[in-house]
């Protein structure tokens, strides 16, 4: 991919990613990229897909339980949504700086911007499956973005150069650390979502 390369190039991507997994890390391994770019061709328009979709379904649908139904302000649906893409877009970084900071533990090859291509494109799954948010009853369904920890299974070994002795520990090692950054992030958002709405 280009940096000129627009939307057709994106589906492309995230078609050949969740479909063709070996065959997409293959080419992504060879791409020379920076980090800016990737953010902007793929990070940037995919981390929003599970904001939006939480921010339309929460304030259309709303959330119900026993019989009551609950719809946020626009304003708290708003803010939740904002810090929401905000911790999709610093988890993707931080999950970079892991895999580039373990490389050497691992006998793997440190590369900040290979690590970034891992962090990025394993987690196509998870923010495309964010597309159930808009029907918050179908939220259960997000759980499919749980094949981004295969995606991360067969990309790390390949991109960081990992041996094959160590690939396996590499990669339970990172997926351990993903799952962390990602209950983090999500322990953060609540509170501050809760900031935001307050104000808007």
């Amino acid at each position: 991919m280009t940096a000129n390369d627009g939307k057709p190039a994106l589906v492309a991507r995230v078609k050949g990613i969740l479909l063709r997994p070996a065959e997409e890390w293959a080419k992504i391994d060879t791409e020379a990229d920076t980090i800016g770019d990737i953010y902007r061709r793929h990070v940037l328009p995919l981390a929003a897909i599970p904001a939006v979709a939480h921010f339309i379904g929460s304030t259309v649908f709303g959330y119900s339980a026993m019989g009551f139904t609950f719809r946020p302000s626009v304003g708290a649906a708003l803010g939740t949504a904002l810090v929401q893409y905000g911790a999709a877009l610093v988890g993707v970084f931080v999950l970079a700086l892991i895999i580039d900071a373990l490389a050497p533990t691992f006998d793997a090859a440190p590369n900040r911007v290979q690590a970034f291509k891992v962090a990025a494109y394993s987690a196509t799954a998870s923010w495309v499956a964010g597309i159930f948010g808009l029907v918050p009853a179908l939220a259960v369904l997000m759980l499919l973005g749980l094949y981004s920890l295969y995606l991360l299974y067969l990309g790390l070994p390949k991109l960081m150069r990992a041996p094959e002795a160590k690939a396996l520990g590499y990669t339970a090692v990172v997926v351990i650390a993903a799952i962390v950054v990602a209950l983090l992030l999500s322990l953060i958002i609540a509170p501050v979502s809760g900031l935001f709405s307050g104000r808007l």
